[in-house]
């Protein structure tokens, strides 16, 4: 039998992973015309390798995450920072974006969890999905593009571990665009419960908010940054959960609460009032508000040792969406999230490298008494 070509061969793999995906979209990830994978299929039929198309039903329980894939780099200087002149670093090298650590996190607890994002297909690009199909998650959404580099955030640390300088190269999230969208809207359409985050660009956050109301899935999404919060419309029905800290809540809303639990309460409530179903706000050690149609409660942090915050906001959004979905009400499923946020500070990693639903299961003695729900602010 004639050997098959490396393109072939890649095309094989995206139709074992997506049977039902058209051909425009396995050329757009491959980088070759459409044309040209109406060739291959055809080539590829005659050989035996494809009889045709089956029948897959969605998967109860699916997780999509949409959204950032990043490349994080962090130099720490051995001595104060001279400008003009080369400096003496650590370096050290993680993955990371807002989306892509959610997945992860979503993987390990033992979700099905598929990913939406942009790769360059450059090194990074082929670690960053080599480690997350070795986690579980499924990538045959990622689009791998020759032409872009995989995103990158570079954070120059003095001495004593303050920020520096903060740089950023997210050029390739351009591409995220309702378009694209389109093009993989099967698996989005299919999902119990799509997250999305606000690397996205506002156009394709609005196509997805829009198109909510006509889906199957419920739909959540991070605001990522004070800047990018940005990037959400003015008007939030079709979220049906909503998380943000509470320096993005001042941004999007336009007014400077009180940096206290009733300030986030009121935070909570006008991003309610603008439409978002559910609002999970949190404010580092004053813990997270979280806001219902019928309840407003107030979850508490989870006492920790931390050695690096990184990760740990991402932590908590995957375990509250984690248990979410598993039945567990919202502000049960945040506490256990609040817990998984906590954990993650306590090792150097962006992702904790023991999780588990079985580890979690295991801390849950870290967690103070049960909040009840009620029509006020609740405290435990």
């Amino acid at each position: 039998m004639p050997e098959l070509s490396q393109i072939e061969l890649s095309l094989l793999r995206l139709i074992r992973e997506d049977p039902f995906a058209g051909q425009q979209e396995m050329a757009h990830r491959l980088g070759i015309s459409r044309p040209a994978v109406a060739a291959h299929v055809m080539r590829l039929t005659e050989r035996g390798h494809i009889l045709g198309r089956g029948y897959v039903l969605p998967q109860e329980g699916r997780i999509v995450a949409i959204g950032g894939a990043v490349i994080d780099r962090k130099y720490h200087a051995r001595a104060p920072l001279i400008a003009g002149t080369s400096n003496p670093v650590e370096g050290t090298r993680s993955f990371g974006g807002v989306a892509r650590n959610v997945a992860e996190n979503l993987a390990l607890l033992g979700a099905s969890t598929g990913f939406v994002s942009a790769v360059g297909t450059d090194e990074s690009g082929r670690d960053l999905l080599r480690h997350l199909r070795e986690r579980g998650v499924d990538t045959a959404h990622v689009l791998s593009l020759p032409d872009q580099r995989t995103a990158e955030y570079a954070a120059i640390l003095e001495p004593g571990g303050d920020l520096a300088y903060g740089i950023a190269d997210m050029a390739i999230f351009d591409a995220l665009t309702p378009e694209m969208m389109d093009s993989v809207w099967p698996a989005v359409a299919s999902a119990s419960l799509v997250f999305a985050d606000c690397n996205l660009p506002a156009a394709t956050l609005a196509a997805l908010i829009e198109k909510r109301p006509r889906s199957r899935f419920s739909l959540a999404v991070d605001a990522v940054s004070t800047p990018k919060v940005a990037r959400l419309p003015r008007e939030l029905k079709g979220i049906d959960l909503l998380f943000m800290n509470f320096d993005e809540a001042c941004a999007w809303n336009d007014c400077d609460f009180t940096r206290d639990i009733n300030g986030m309460m009121g935070a909570a409530n006008a991003l309610h009032e603008a439409g978002a179903a559910a609002v999970v706000l949190s404010c580092g050690t004053l813990g997270v508000v979280v806001h219902t149609k019928d309840t407003v409660c107030h979850v508490p942090v989870v006492e920790a040792k931390p050695v690096d915050m990184t990760g740990a906001g991402d932590a908590m959004i995957a375990g509250t969406l984690n248990f979410y979905s598993r039945n567990d009400t919202l502000v049960e499923a945040v506490r256990k999230g609040a817990l998984i946020g906590s954990l993650t500070t306590e090792t150097p990693a962006s992702v904790h490298p023991e999780l588990s639903t079985d580890f979690v299961e295991a801390c849950l003695h870290r967690l103070g008494p049960s909040v009840t729900n009620g029509d006020h602010l609740v405290r435990n």
